[in-house]
């Protein structure tokens, strides 16, 4: 056997020798990444292993607080809804607890029935017992829990005049009787004396029955004030909703007029011939109208002719009620008669003698120009310099000096009402202090414009009626100076440089 192993046999095995140190070097290097990465994966799996334990027990901790939150949640509506359910009894409770009907009633224009105040303090209990029994018939009261409160306001002085003049009572004290009668009659009636003063009782009226209407345990409001359509305003404010105006209604003395009708708020005739259902009358001027009728005419020319044809036959030009007394033959002035003329008696005036025909040419333009010097233009003129504001200047009145005189000496009653002859009906004609019933002519008409405008409007310059009876700027200027002794207008309503007899013209910008 050949055992001779040559060269190329040694490089052979030194060739594979170090293929096998190579390969298994590979091995190592094999194993080595093997366990390397065995050992990055063990890791990883170990922190996601932590990870996914760290969840669980995050998501028990999150389930537990939602189960303890969802509890504390229905635990929380259980006693809210036990709360409101507790606020609803106690609300319920509240506006059911003294529930109580208010009654307000303008006492000037609805007025209770003459037989219960000639009665005097008997009659006012009488009057408050049956207005109660009816309020109660009207809404019912089983349990004996409903209160009824009723206040009536009104001008105590002017309604005992008006119901005198009317002749229904012959003595004020009885209409002062009956309302103490009516106001001890309950404790939860009162019979409230506001004075004189315009729109008083309805304001005490309008500010009560809002008042009211803001506790739910007000269950109805009555008014008394059928007569007056100056409410309607006040009714359409109030009334915005069906619910409002189911708590409200009107009663009915006489009828009720169409201002109120229009705003559909109920209205009911409470009781049985409880109150008036007709306006107070003045009988007396009525009485007085009436028997002055055949007499002399009293319109303002025949009487402003008389007085000019008196005077030319005297030797004193004065036409006064003093001129009487000074002189032998008597002079019977318009004061006098006008005066005398409201409420007027039966008088017989002295006319001049009919001139003869012969001399009637030549007296007529005298006379014609005698009367014209009696006219002046109020106010006489406007400055072309001075422009009072974005209203401008009134319109000059033409006016009869005599007659203006007459109807300035008019006083207390007497005096002529300017809302009821330049605006119409007084709404407050019942209780107003001053006349009404008197016939009034074209001339006397524009002597109470003039003295209305010596009265300065609220709104100024800045009135937009065009009816307005008051001044919007002094009337009484005449050469620069404004000539009233007691001008109500402030200084900034006369023309620059304007001279003032009222020394206090500037505390008029206080009023």
């Amino acid at each position: 056997m050949n055992s001779y192993i040559g060269p190329d046999a040694i490089q052979s095995f030194v060739n594979r020798y170090h293929a096998l140190r190579d390969y298994n070097d590979t091995s190592e290097n094999l194993i080595k990444e093997l366990i390397l990465h065995c050992d990055r994966v063990e890791n990883e799996l170990r922190k996601e292993s932590q990870r996914l334990v760290n969840s669980q027990m995050n998501l028990a901790d999150a389930v537990n607080t939602q189960r303890e939150l969802l509890q504390r949640v229905q635990l929380c509506e259980a006693r809210e809804e036990s709360a409101h359910d507790k606020t609803s009894r106690e609300m319920d409770k509240v506006r059911n607890h003294n529930p109580y009907v208010m009654v307000l009633i303008d006492g000037d224009g609805l007025v209770f029935q003459d037989t219960w105040i000639k009665q005097g303090l008997e009659g006012g209990k009488k009057a408050a017992n049956a207005l109660l029994s009816a309020v109660l018939e009207m809404f019912g009261d089983e349990d004996g829990d409903l209160q009824i409160l009723v206040k009536v306001v009104a001008n105590l002085s002017g309604l005992a005049k008006a119901m005198q003049r009317d002749g229904c009572i012959d003595n004020p004290s009885l209409l002062k009787d009956f309302t103490l009668g009516f106001t001890q009659a309950k404790a939860t009636f009162d019979y409230v004396d506001v004075g004189f003063g315009k729109e008083r009782a309805d304001l005490k009226v309008k500010e009560t029955a809002r008042w009211h209407l803001r506790n739910h345990n007000c269950r109805h409001i009555l008014l008394g004030i059928s007569h007056d359509a100056g409410y309607a305003p006040f009714l359409d404010e109030t009334v915005q909703n069906e619910a409002t105006r189911q708590r409200i209604s009107i009663i009915e003395g006489f009828a009720t007029v169409p201002e109120l009708v229009a705003t559909k708020v109920g209205i009911t005739k409470l009781g049985n011939g409880l109150f008036r259902d007709d306006k107070l009358f003045d009988k007396f001027s009525s009485f007085s109208q009436a028997a002055l009728a055949p007499s002399q005419p009293t319109s303002a020319a025949v009487l402003t002719q008389t007085v000019i044809n008196a005077a030319s036959r005297t030797a004193s030009p004065a036409i006064s009620a003093s001129s009487s007394s000074q002189t032998r033959t008597p002079i019977i002035s318009y004061a006098d008669i006008v005066s005398s003329a409201s409420p007027p008696p039966q008088i017989t005036l002295p006319l001049a003698r009919k001139p003869t025909q012969t001399a009637s040419w030549r007296d007529k333009p005298q006379a014609r120009a005698q009367l014209e010097t009696h006219y002046m233009l109020i106010p006489p003129s406007t400055p072309d310099n001075w422009n009072p504001g974005a209203r401008g200047f009134d319109k000059p009145i033409r006016v009869n000096t005599l007659i203006l005189d007459v109807i300035k000496r008019r006083k207390d009653g007497d005096k002529l009402c300017n809302n009821h002859y330049l605006r119409g009906p007084c709404a407050k004609k019942d209780i107003c202090p001053f006349a009404h019933d008197y016939k009034i002519s074209d001339e006397e008409m524009k002597a109470v414009a003039v003295l209305a405008r010596q009265n300065p409007c609220s709104s100024g310059q800045f009135c937009e009626l065009d009816d307005c009876i008051y001044g919007h700027h002094c009337p009484s200027i005449r050469d620069g100076i404004c000539q009233h002794p007691f001008c109500k207008f402030p200084e900034e309503a006369h023309p620059p440089g304007t001279t003032f007899k009222n020394q206090y013209i500037t505390a008029n910008l206080l009023n």
